[in-house]
Parts: structure tokens; sequence; C-alpha cells
């Protein structure tokens, strides 16, 4: 068999053994841990890592890496999630649009500089964007001990996989699209249903009750359908909450007007002040929405106050959320964490975002709410 077509079948084999892994992973994180982790296995390149792009403010973040070396590895792979680079650089700056050699590496030379661990011979690296169609989602790089240079063979090959992978993470995000989208309709869907039943049952328990108790003279029967009229409408009260949290109304005119609504219809008075002009990516909307949700249901069960202010502020990288009121408060211990699933709810759907929360309150001086999310 002549050189070119043993070349040429193992080439194959590669791009069969990458499409394969990448058919079988669902999970994005996981797909590139393995994806990157085989390719080194079958083309014997050493070291690999992927970058991911974000659309909205170009920002890359380390989505997998195999075999780095200890001066990128260095207090946890913080030479490779900060600052730029000139593979990166060129992708946002629409220079790179096929698979490249690296000159050399930025990464590796500013380690090298601040003396942050061996480099194990590696200088250099080959670099081809991940994308599907017009989308480019981020970068694969490949290295090797002393190795400077890759053949145009090698730039094709890595060229091919680049393209499976963008395919793939096009895939999964359209999957994932998919099942937001489901997900939206089936809260819809529950959100009807218990509109036009469970909630009509209790408001026309509420009527019944305060006809029978009207109709009678009797103290004790009196009391007993004044009992069940208080019990319906506070159960009424929770399904129009539980509703609203399954399909929110007003999110279109704006998210403080929609929170306020929400506050209103638990029956506080709810105040707003806004600094800055927003146009918020939806993930960050939506966990706007549900820690202020959180936030009232906490001021109307446990405050013993119906007022409650609640502030957004809109800086050019940050958005600040703060909601207080003037009630009871309770001696909060921030080093004995949290005690409440809804205030635990809150810190966790804010750092999930990379964002900062805090409590501040005392027995008899309120409590205030500070939410911070980067953009």
């Amino acid at each position: 068999m002549a050189i070119d077509e043993i070349k040429h079948s193992s080439d194959l084999h590669i791009l069969k053994n990458i499409a394969e892994l990448l058919n079988e992973e669902t999970d994005l994180s996981q797909m590139m841990k393995g994806v990157i982790k085989k390719l080194l296995q079958i083309t014997g390149f050493t070291t690999g890592w992927i970058f991911f792009i974000d659309e909205e403010d170009k920002s890359h973040t380390l989505a997998a890496a195999e075999n780095l070396p200890a001066a990128l590895t260095y207090c946890q792979c913080q030479p490779m999630k900060k600052g730029s680079c000139w593979c990166v650089d060129k992708l946002q700056n629409g220079r790179l649009k096929k698979a490249s050699n690296i000159m050399e590496c930025k990464r590796i030379e500013e380690a090298t500089i601040n003396e942050l661990g061996e480099t194990n011979g590696i200088t250099h690296h080959a670099t081809v964007p991940l994308q599907s169609g017009k989308e480019v989602f981020g970068l694969l790089n490949v290295a090797s001990p002393n190795k400077k240079e890759f053949s145009s063979r090698e730039l094709a090959l890595l060229e091919s996989v680049a393209f499976q992978i963008g395919s793939a993470i096009k895939r999964v995000k359209l999957t994932k699209k998919e099942q937001e989208m489901a997900l939206v309709q089936e809260r819809n869907r529950l959100a009807r249903d218990l509109h036009d039943s469970v909630n009509q049952l209790l408001f026309s328990l509420t009527l019944t009750a305060r006809g029978g108790e009207a109709m009678t003279n009797d103290k004790d029967i009196k009391e007993t359908f004044s009992m069940i009229g208080e019990l319906s409408q506070s159960a009424l009260t929770e399904m129009r909450a539980l509703i609203w949290q399954l399909r929110p109304k007003g999110l279109e005119i704006g998210l403080l007007e929609a929170i306020k609504g929400y506050g209103e219809m638990l029956g506080l008075q709810v105040s707003t002040q806004l600094n800055g002009v927003l146009c918020l990516p939806s993930k960050l909307e939506e966990a706007l929405w549900r820690i202020g949700q959180e936030a009232l249901n906490n001021c109307k069960k446990h405050s013993g106050q119906d007022c409650v202010h609640m502030a957004l502020d809109a800086s050019e990288k940050e958005i600040n959320l703060e909601i207080s009121d003037d009630g009871c408060g309770f001696d909060f211990d921030e080093e004995k964490g949290l005690f409440s699933l809804g205030l635990q709810s809150m810190k966790e759907r804010t750092e999930n975002l990379n964002g900062t929360f805090k409590i501040i309150s005392r027995l008899g001086e309120g409590t205030k709410i500070k939410v911070v999310l980067p953009y």
C-alpha cells in the first residue's frame, strides 16, 4: 500500500472515531472533554485544549483541556482562563477562518516569563475555529513538545475534526433549545389547566362560603363558613402565585413591572427604581425574575410588612438588584450559611451566573437582598 494511501486510511480512521464519540454524547461539557482526549490518543499530539467564545460579549472560557504543562495549570489553570492571546484575538477579529499554525503561544510565553512552571517543551500550537456554517463556537488548539510547525495534512485533518465538533455543538444547542421550548409550552399548559380548573373551583368555594355565612344566623355555622372562606381565599392566592411562577406575565413590558405585578398579586405595595438602560440576555432576565419572585414571597410570609422597595441599577458590565423591606428582620450569621431553601435557591441562581448574593438583616431592622450579576 502506498504511503499516501496509508495516511488517507489513517485520517479516515481518526475521523470515524471522533464522529462516533460525538454522536454518542449529549452533554456539551463531557463531549468536549471526551473529544480532546480521544483526538490526542489517536493522532499522537500530546496536548490540546478547547476555548468557547461567547456570542454576545466575545469573552472566552476554557471548555476542555488535556495534558496541559504545569505552566498552564498553575492555580487551577488561571493562565488559560484570564487575559487574551493571539489565537482568540485573531478569531474575534475575523482573521482566523481555517486551521493555522500559531508562531508562538502567548500564554506559554507569559507563563515562562512569570516562572509559573514547566512548559514540557511546548512553545507553538496549531489552532482551528470550531464552527457550523457561519456560526463560530470557539477554538480547538493542539500542541506537542518542540513542534514548531504543523504540516498541511495535519492542518487539514484538524480542520475536518473541528468541523465535526462544530456540527455536534450546533446539534446539542438546537436540542437544548427545543427542550427549553418544550418546557415553556408544558409550563403554559399547566398554568392554563390550573387556571381553568383548580383556580375556578377555589373561587367558587370562596363565593359559596360567603353565601353560606350570609344564609344562617347560627354563630357556630357562621364561623365555620367564615373559616372555609378564609382558607379557600388563602389557597386561591397561593394558586395564583403558582400560576405566575409557571407562566410569568409582564416580562414583555419590563422586568421591574413583572416583579411589581407579582408583588401586587401577593398583596404587597412594591415601589421601584430603575437606573440605566436594560437590554438583558434571556438567561439573566429569567434569573432576576425568579430571584425577585422568591424575595417577594419571603417578604409576604415573614416580614410582617406590606411595603417593599426594589431597585435595579444597570451599568455597562453588571446589573444590581436590591429588594428591601422594613419588616421584623432576623439575625443573620453569614458564617452559619443560609437556613432557608428559598434563600439558598436565590444564592445558587446568582452564583450559577458568576454573580454575588448578599443578605443584610437584623431583628427589628428589616431585610435587604443584594444581587450583582455580570453581563
